[in-house]
């Protein structure tokens, strides 16, 4: 049976820091960087890709459209 794996890109110069992403992640995969952006907000970032089902959820309730979802099928 195929598991389904996931990968997140976050636009990170759109990002406002609002964490929204990182309490929504059932997994734990984000987390909020202790750098900035060019426009002087903590960004997130995923910390943790291996742990990533391409759930959505991080997607979804990110108010700013910054993250897109990837997923693939993998045979196990």
């Amino acid at each position: 049976m195929a598991k389904l794996k996931g990968a997140i890109v976050v636009n990170t110069d759109r990002c406002k820091g609002c964490v929204l992403c990182v309490n929504a992640c059932p997994q734990g995969v984000i987390t909020l960087a202790n750098r900035v952006n060019m426009r002087g907000y903590p960004y997130v970032e995923p910390t943790q890709m291996d742990k990533c089902t391409g759930c959505t959820s991080c997607a979804v309730v990110c108010p700013d459209g910054c993250i897109t979802v990837y997923r693939k099928k993998v045979e196990e």
